[in-house]
């Protein structure tokens, strides 16, 4: 009798073996921490066609590759998860349906904290290296070089991009001429560099990539109390409500990196960016 017992525990394994892994598939391999990025917003996340030590495969644009801030922080983190980073390029707009939807475990693509995103999803420490501020970039022949305030900028016409903040604050710029959004940073710096548009919106560190890359711009920053309102801690992951211990294991991650690493970090991919773009 034990040896029919036995026998049947053999094929039942044998069985549940092959239905679960597939026959002559291999098992599973290491878990992966899927991320989404805009993969479109130096210095934090971009694409490129040539694979480095530095960038991740993006597994939804064969033959290309993610770098950028954001990218670097979460390879860090995977790493200290015990994960393999997987990278998915998400338009803006997107990025926390596909979340949401669980195409994607984490957000990394320099998104704010704002209340109304936390209505959505949930969000981790700050990652950035420095406090977000907004400011404008203009050409260097414009008539508003000067601006040291909002108010400087009446009658101007200024554009920022779609479904983010850099759109919405324009409201607080008295008696600007608010145009329609562009869908990427990159259309903004070229309704500058056109005309179409007097200034765009822009984080400083952004701005201060085009201004070194295009002598023709000029970036215009406000002093405390003089430039744009803006309600939220920083640049975060987003995951969703109920992963909660994913959340701890980031926020762990995070903490360990200290500032002078993530100066290092940003400091290596402002150099690798200015080679690319």
């Amino acid at each position: 009798m034990k040896k029919y017992v036995v026998l049947l525990l053999l094929v039942i394994s044998v069985f549940v073996f092959t239905n679960f892994y597939g026959g002559d598939e291999p098992a599973p391999s290491t878990p992966v921490l899927r991320i989404g990025s805009e993969c479109d917003y130096v210095p934090n996340s971009w694409e490129e066609t040539t694979q480095t030590s530095f960038n991740v495969p993006i597994v939804n644009r064969q033959g290309y590759y993610a770098d950028g801030y954001d990218v670097q922080i979460a390879k860090i983190v995977a790493d200290e998860l015990k994960l393999v980073l997987e990278v998915k390029k998400i338009e803006w707009n997107n990025l926390i349906p596909s979340l949401n939807k669980g195409d994607i475990d984490v957000i990394f693509s320099s998104m704010l904290d704002t209340e109304e995103r936390k209505k959505s999803i949930a969000f981790s420490d700050t990652y950035e290296i420095r406090k977000t501020e907004y400011a404008i970039l203009v050409e260097c022949v414009s008539p508003y070089i000067t601006a040291t305030t909002l108010n400087d900028f009446k009658g101007a016409k200024i554009i920022g991009e779609k479904g983010t903040l850099l759109d919405d604050v324009i409201v607080q710029i008295p008696g600007a001429i608010h145009l329609n959004p562009s869908p990427n940073i990159q259309g903004m710096i070229d309704a500058v560099l056109d005309g179409t548009a007097d200034g765009c919106v822009i984080d400083t560190d952004t701005g201060h990539y085009y201004e070194n890359m295009n002598k023709s711009l000029t970036l215009i920053k406000f002093k405390d109390g003089k430039g744009f309102k803006i309600g939220f801690s920083g640049v975060c992951a987003g995951v969703r409500k109920n992963d909660t211990e994913l959340l701890h294991r980031i926020n762990i991650a995070l903490g360990n990196i200290q500032s002078s690493k993530r100066k290092t970090i940003m400091d290596g991919v402002v150099s690798r960016m200015m080679n690319v773009h």
